[in-house]
């Protein structure tokens, strides 16, 4: 038995890492949309990075272009978390969000790890699978 517990260990050990940034990068996001669900511009700033929060100057001005240009983070209707990647050096969160008209949307959070946490350094949307432009 005590064999056993030491291989899946071994096995499972160096995925405990991936798994716990994976939370964390996931709470991130989640903290922010539960913030724009109330209407909380100002608590949602504190999770876009220091470059974002430089952008717009303001939880009000954040909070105008949320509203303006991405009404499904605003107020999505379902939240799934898909795929976390690295691309050159950099992590990216997709998200599935379906907003309150049923509609999906795929987007892609830039992910930037600071001492205090983990920041949301841009967001865009993503062409849904089998879609041609």
């Amino acid at each position: 038995m005590r064999q056993f517990l030491i291989a899946l260990l071994f096995l499972v050990g160096p995925a405990l890492p991936v798994m716990a940034q994976t939370a964390e990068i996931e709470g991130t996001i989640s903290s922010q949309i539960e913030a724009f669900k109330a209407d909380d511009f100002g608590r949602a700033f504190t999770f876009a990075s220091p470059t974002i929060q430089g952008m717009f100057q303001t939880p009000e001005n954040f909070g105008s272009m949320v509203r303006g240009g991405y009404p499904m983070v605003w107020r999505p209707a379902e939240v799934r978390y898909l795929d976390l990647s690295e691309r050159g050096g950099r992590l990216y969160q997709t998200v599935q969000i379906t907003d309150g008209d049923g509609r999906t949307h795929l987007l892609e959070y830039e992910m930037i790890e600071l001492d205090t946490g983990w920041k949301i350094n841009g967001v865009r949307l993503l062409e849904p699978p089998g879609v041609n432009a």
